[in-house]
């Protein structure tokens, strides 16, 4: 499990170095964010 959970990390850093070349970071932190709260609240109500 810990080479996917550091799979999912570089990914991710890489997106978020993508996403600056191409000018669109304020719209990937907002999808961050909202898929963090959605995340939060589906543990609420099935957790």
């Amino acid at each position: 499990m810990k080479f996917k959970s550091t799979l999912y990390k570089v990914l991710r850093i890489s997106n978020d170095i993508n996403a600056i070349k191409r000018g669109k970071v304020t719209r990937r932190i907002g999808r961050r964010a909202a898929g963090k709260a959605t995340g939060k609240l589906f543990r609420k109500i099935f957790g």
